[in-house]
């Protein structure tokens, strides 16, 4: 459902966006827009989204604006630090030492991060696309009237 012709070409890219809003989830440690790291490896040819064949390697942006293809990004984890095995640990003083954390730290952090994920998308096209009304006068000018 997302519209083609949300983002801009240079500095307010969607993709760019998206990965900044993603990032700044804690423990993100990767986002990738469709093919992602797997387009460097593939050809130009194998790369290409041509029109209407449903391939959408871009993950549904061109050139940091939407397409109107299906938005997709891949979000990585890191896995929770705070295990039940004795580690070594920098303390605040600058020592070294082994500390051994007690308690429960859920490791699950996937059923939740999915609706975290998809809610900051969704700020973020939400976001770019109050950015886009202003981008031509007609629609300024029908906004405020």
């Amino acid at each position: 459902g997302l519209p083609a012709g949300i983002g801009e070409p240079v500095f307010d890219k969607l993709d760019a966006r998206l990965a900044q809003a993603m990032m700044s989830i804690g423990a993100v440690k990767a986002v990738e827009i469709g093919d992602g790291a797997a387009a460097a490896a593939a050809r130009g040819s194998e790369n290409n989204d041509q029109g209407g064949c449903g391939t959408n390697h871009a993950g549904g942006v061109l050139g940091g604006i939407s397409s109107g293809e299906e938005l997709v990004i891949h979000v990585r984890f890191k896995p929770t630090p705070s295990i039940a095995q004795p580690q070594t640990a920098l303390f605040r003083d600058g020592t070294i030492g082994e500390i051994s954390i007690k308690g429960r730290h859920d490791p699950v952090i996937g059923p939740r991060a999915a609706v975290v994920v998809e809610s900051m998308a969704a700020m973020t096209i939400l976001d770019l696309m109050l950015i886009n009304m202003g981008a031509r006068m007609e629609r300024f000018t029908s906004f405020y009237r």
